[in-house]
């Protein structure tokens, strides 16, 4: 009893502290309307269950021959039967209730979307139903269907047991003895099951809709003329023999029922497997492509209305492969804001510039955001310093790391389209205390992608902060505490929710510490996504979770779907494999098949007091309308968003990255052409990754202009290629698909263009290189792989980033920064060259502009961002531009036109970095006393000296 008692007590526990957390977040309604409705139909399941059983046990039981004859072997098993006898009449239906509970509880979903479905005002093609009835009605008839076939077959099984057990049902040589009891129980239960069979077979013609076949997802030519009336018909001769089953409990006689289920099974091989075969073997197959064109035509419409590509905006776009003078004037605004900062490699340089202590740290993958800097948006590589207790090391206590470290600090923002002399990021926001140009804001990051297990925080008034709030050395200052002044979580105000937390934790310390006190309180569940699940856990969230500076205060923005297995019509994906991608790696137990999916809601966590927001940011999708009846008042109306948040919003990437994989068959529209597949794409991998584990190219978040837009916008883009391997795969483009990502700037109003897919057809002829093309073509060219070289001396690794792609001058510009790593441990990339190629024609340059005046005869008509490239990362802080040196690292400027050759010109630039990278290693070394790398580092700069000496001819 003791022992039960505890279990109990800890089973309370956790269940006390999820009230606690969800009432502190404002979401109480949320759990216990999960709760209530998983206990109701928990009963309902163990009532449905156990009670058929345990009757059907009773009365076979109690009409049991008082005088049945057994044989010897049955009266053994009798007797050691008997003794268990009642434990198990009771014990059996309790045990099969018990799991039919469980099961029952775990579908609360699917029953509450049925009691509370919305119509979403468009019927099916085929039987003229709501499409709701797919998406809610249909998966609860069949649940509770399947559910009562089980109950019944269960009550027939243990009928059928007890029943011979006790000489019901005795077997005499070749003959079976039914007493008339026994006859008329099983015969009723029997009846019971075909009827249900009949009526989930009639279900099943519906099912047809969402059956994925060999060319489509839905009901074929096959299917509506020969499966579902086949369905309907076998529907009616299992109820018909259903009837003969009770009929046989009438008269006695198993002759008709026998015969009527030997009727039915023939038919089914019949009518529901060898007529359909024949149809789509001798009708089907020899006439497919005009037979099967009405339903490819279905599957194409439904499929691209439920992914939200059917107003996709198809512009023809005749791409030049050849660069001429002055070709990007007319589109100077996008070439401005070219990023050349690539978030996926530039973490380390984050680390070393502004992590300043180990128990801080950054994500591997940064951010790309958008901000507003002297009044123009600049897009910006953008991280949060978030805490890492593992890097306290010997000093990783229970004090230090639960009540002493616990937050991070400050948001650290880089402009994506410049660099530092040296080839840093340069900063908009960075240092500790933050300054920058995003203004004043909270820079305390309670909750964040890697905060602790738990944190106690806040504290008694007048009490000495103990909370380490940033450390010492920067501005000068000594250590800096805070105390937490949020309502970020459940107070420990009593001796008893000390108990339940030091329970749920296994941590004694949080009972017994005196700097646990009636004022603070406890945080956990502090990953942004973990918090929006647990209070939207009808969503499915996005994969990344990105920071944002709004309205002073520092959120996590996450994007949440509605989505369904069930649109009529619709091809399915596996959302991790389409998602899949150099950033996102795959799962290796993918079960999350959809076939529609909206971004019907923006959520947002602060990352200081850890308030969940959600927004209703498609109010009109019907599955969303459905929950808001669930879990009412919840979610908040766009109107509520503030202009500062909307102006940070974007079109999700893993919604982007859905769409994309289903344009890559359904941008064809044709029957005919889709069934030959004559026109199929795939989105290309990235040329960086390893050639025997490749991975998809990453779509790209960019502010430009793309044909058929009015001006540049936030965007986010992909590109296709030909569906093709092995030696017929062609790297050459065939679509450019983009998206605007940019959401407006107005309090609760999105902007008119948000949302709109352009896809830009570019010609068949095969002109347009690749990524993968265009990456091969770098590496193959000897004045690139000669500088490469170069750079790839001594201890340095190059490191190709990110390979953009835009529409511009009429035709496609690949951009690709060039990083050199050093391999010392405190080591990190700097941004050294600029690759840049336009048709089959490339350029490679210290900074992004001088690479396009070269690649564009010597003038491409615009400017990039990097033309004044400031003296260091740091200097320019705030959102001005210093001085430049024309892309030269180390400052010294190097004339341009000195030898008459502009290609001369960006070899001598080059070489000149490298020189200067070289003095710089010899003077580390000499100071360090490494004779070696000194040594050669000095070999390197006489071999750059010699370089540069025969380029000038001397």
């Amino acid at each position: 009893m003791i022992a039960g008692l505890v279990i109990l007590f800890f089973i309370f526990a956790g269940l006390y502290t999820d009230v606690l957390w969800f009432d502190q977040l404002g979401f109480l309604n949320v759990l216990t309307t999960q709760w209530i409705a998983g206990t109701v139909l928990f009963l309902i399941g163990f009532v449905a269950m156990a009670v058929p059983v345990w009757v059907s046990i009773q009365l076979a039981y109690r009409l049991r021959p008082v005088y049945a004859k057994l044989n010897s072997q049955l009266d053994r098993y009798q007797q050691v039967i008997e003794p268990l006898r009642r434990l198990a009449m009771y014990g059996i239906p309790a045990l099969l209730g018990l799991f039919a509970g469980v099961a029952a509880a775990t579908r609360w979903q699917t029953v509450l979307m049925w009691l509370n479905r919305t119509e979403t005002g468009r019927v099916d093609p085929q039987f003229n139903f709501d499409i709701s009835f797919y998406l809610m009605d249909l998966p609860f008839y069949q649940a509770v269907l399947a559910f009562a076939s089980a109950v019944v077959l269960i009550s027939a099984l243990v009928t059928v047991a007890t029943s011979y057990l006790y000489g019901s049902i005795r077997v005499s040589g070749r003959e079976v003895l039914i007493s008339k009891a026994a006859r008329v129980q099983i015969a009723v239960t029997a009846g019971l099951y075909l009827l249900l069979q009949a009526v989930s077979i009639w279900f099943d013609q519906y099912s047809t809709l969402t059956s994925q076949g060999s060319l489509i997802t839905g009901a074929g030519y096959t299917d509506v003329n020969a499966t579902i009336p086949g369905r309907a018909i076998l529907a009616g001769i299992a109820a018909v023999v259903a009837l003969l089953f009770i009929l046989t409990a009438i008269i006695g006689r198993w002759r008709l029922p026998v015969i009527g289920t030997a009727l039915l099974i023939v038919s089914s091989l019949l009518i529901g497997s060898l007529y359909p075969w024949v149809v789509e073997r001798f009708q089907v197959e020899p006439n497919a492509k005009a037979l099967e064109a009405e339903y490819i035509e279905r599957n194409i419409d439904l499929t691209r209305d439920a992914y939200d590509v059917a107003d996709i905006e198809e512009i023809p776009y005749n791409a030049k492969t050849t660069a001429e003078p002055g070709a990007l004037r007319a589109d100077a605004a996008t070439t401005a804001n070219i990023r050349i900062l690539d978030p996926a490699l530039v973490s380390d340089s984050f680390r070393q510039l502004e992590q300043f202590r180990q128990y801080y740290q950054f994500p591997d993958n940064l951010n790309v955001d958008r901000y507003m800097v002297d009044g123009v948006s600049q897009d910006t590589v953008v991280a949060v310093r978030d805490l890492n207790i593992d890097g306290l090391n010997t000093g990783n206590t229970w004090v230090n790391s639960k009540t002493v470290y616990t937050h991070g600090y400050g948001v650290v923002a880089a402009y994506g389209n410049q660099r530092s002399v040296d080839g840093q990021p340069v900063f908009l926001e960075s240092g500790i205390p933050t300054s920058g140009a995003l203004g004043d804001f909270e820079p305390r990051i309670y909750f964040g992608e890697t905060s602790p297990e738990y944190s106690i925080v806040g504290d008694e008034d007048g009490a000495n902060p103990i909370e380490l709030d940033y450390p010492s050395g920067a501005e000068g200052a000594g250590q800096t505490y805070t105390t937490f002044s949020g309502d970020g979580g459940p107070k420990l105000d009593s001796a008893f929710k000390k108990l339940i937390y030091a329970l749920k934790f296994q941590s004694e310390q949080i009972f017994l510490a005196s700097s646990v006190n009636d004022q603070s309180e406890i945080l956990y569940d502090r990953d942004p996504v973990t918090r929006v699940q647990k209070v939207a856990p009808y969503l499915t969230l996005d994969s990344d979770a990105y920071p944002s500076v709004v309205d002073g205060r520092v959120k996590w923005i996450i994007d949440g779907y509605t989505t369904s297995a069930n649109y009529p019509y619709s091809t399915p994906v596996s959302l991790s494999e389409a998602i899949a991608d150099t950033q996102t790696p795959a799962q290796p137990y993918a079960l999350d098949s959809v076939n529609y999916m909206r971004n019907s809601v923006k959520a947002t966590v602060d990352a200081y007091s850890g308030e969940v927001i959600l927004y209703a940011w498609d109010d009109k999708e019907p599955l969303l309308q459905t929950w808001q009846k669930i879990f009412p008042s919840t979610l908040k109306p766009m109107s509520e968003m503030s202009g500062d948040l909307m102006s940070h919003v974007r079109y999700p990437a893993d919604l982007f990255k859905v769409q994309r994989a289903i344009l890559g068959q359904y941008h064809v529209t044709d029957p005919g052409s889709f069934y030959s597949k004559d026109d199929a794409w795939i989105s290309p991998n990235d040329p960086d990754s390893p050639p025997t584990n490749p991975t998809l190219q990453p779509p790209y978040y960019l502010t430009m202009q793309v044909p058929g837009s009015d001006k540049p916008s936030f965007s986010l883009y992909s590109t296709f290629q030909p569906e093709a391997t092995g030696e017929s795969s062609r790297n050459v483009l065939y679509g450019y698909l983009a998206v605007d990502a940019d959401a407006g700037a107005e309090d609760g109003v999105r902007a008119d263009g948000y949302g709109q897919l352009r896809l830009l057809n570019l010609p068949k002829d095969g002109t347009v290189p690749g990524p993968g093309q265009v990456q091969n073509v770098f590496n193959a060219d000897p004045t690139v792989s000669t500088e490469l070289n170069l750079l790839r001396q001594g201890s340095s690794t190059v490191l190709n980033g990110n390979l953009l792609t835009l529409p511009v001058g009429g035709g496609l510009l690949y951009v690709q920064p060039v990083y050199v790593k050093s391999t010392g441990e405190t080591s990190y990339p700097l941004l050294q060259k600029v690759l840049v190629a336009f048709g089959d024609q490339i350029a490679f340059e210290d900074t992004l502009d001088g690479a396009l005046d070269v690649l564009f005869g010597g003038d491409s008509g615009a400017t990039a961002g990097d033309t004044a490239v400031p003296d260091d990362a740091t200097a320019n802080n705030g959102g001005t531009t210093g001085g430049a040196t024309d892309g030269a690292t180390g400052g010294t400027d190097v004339p341009t036109g000195s030898t008459g050759d502009a290609a001369t010109d960006a070899q001598l630039k080059s070489l000149l970095a490298v020189a200067k990278t070289a003095l710089a290693d010899k003077a580390t070394a000499l100071a360090a006393g490494n004779f070696a790398d000194y040594g050669t580092a000095d070999a390197k700069l006489a071999e750059t000296i010699a370089s540069m000496l025969t380029l000038l001819g001397e």
